[in-house]
């Protein structure tokens, strides 16, 4: 079985076994032949899961759904509506809905900013020089999204009440004092905290949250 994940890279899913003899699933980007057999489904009662950091695929046993697909389309819509694509992406676990920022978005939002500028040659060498060090650093992104790349979590949304289908919201602070989850508002209704703070994503009003 191929899979390609958000960045066009393939993946093949392999069996193999444990030191007991069990089942062991795994996706390889190379010819693991050597380490287990080629598989052509997934396996029943596991699904394909890709890693929002860093695009990773992995098969892993299927996990309830906490968050309906309605919920995770209307921040999926926020987000398009409000920022270019690729620029978000989101990821649904157990009882929490997280919003993950591209590390490339700043360096794009920069050469937006210096687009009026005189000296363009000058510019853009230097942004050139920039974007082969971001390369290396996060990785090439395909040419359907110009982000891609490494992503990390900065907005979640956490089922605390399912009956009400109450939740709380929660930022990451990257303060190295804390460096950690920080509440910002809730309990409340999913889709007024949504509105709320989806649209102060990549601005600095978004990390002066919740004391604005």
């Amino acid at each position: 079985m191929k899979y390609e994940n958000r960045n066009g890279k393939a993946y093949y899913l392999y069996e193999g076994k444990t030191k007991t003899g069990k089942p062991r699933y795994f996706f390889s980007a190379k010819d693991s032949s050597d380490k287990g057999m080629p598989v052509d489904e997934i396996p029943e009662g596991y699904e394909v899961y890709e890693k929002p950091e860093n695009a990773q695929v992995f098969l892993r046993k299927k996990r309830p759904r906490l968050l309906t697909e309605l919920e995770e389309r209307f921040v999926e819509k926020q987000l398009n509506e409000q920022h270019p694509a690729g620029h978000y992406i989101t990821d649904c676990n157990d009882e929490y809905l997280t919003i993950y920022e591209s590390a490339r978005s700043s360096m794009y939002e920069f050469e937006e900013d210096v687009s009026s500028f005189d000296c363009e040659n000058q510019l853009n060498n230097i942004l050139g020089k920039l974007k082969n060090e971001l390369n290396v650093a996060v990785g090439i992104p395909s040419r359907q999204n110009p982000y891609g790349g490494h992503y990390s979590a900065v907005l979640r949304f956490y089922l605390c009440d399912r009956k009400a289908r109450a939740f709380t919201a929660e930022r990451y602070c990257f303060r190295g004092a804390i460096d950690d989850w920080i509440h910002i508002d809730g309990p409340d209704r999913f889709q007024s905290l949504v509105t709320k703070y989806v649209k102060h994503l990549g601005t600095d009003r978004f990390y002066e949250l919740p004391y604005l």
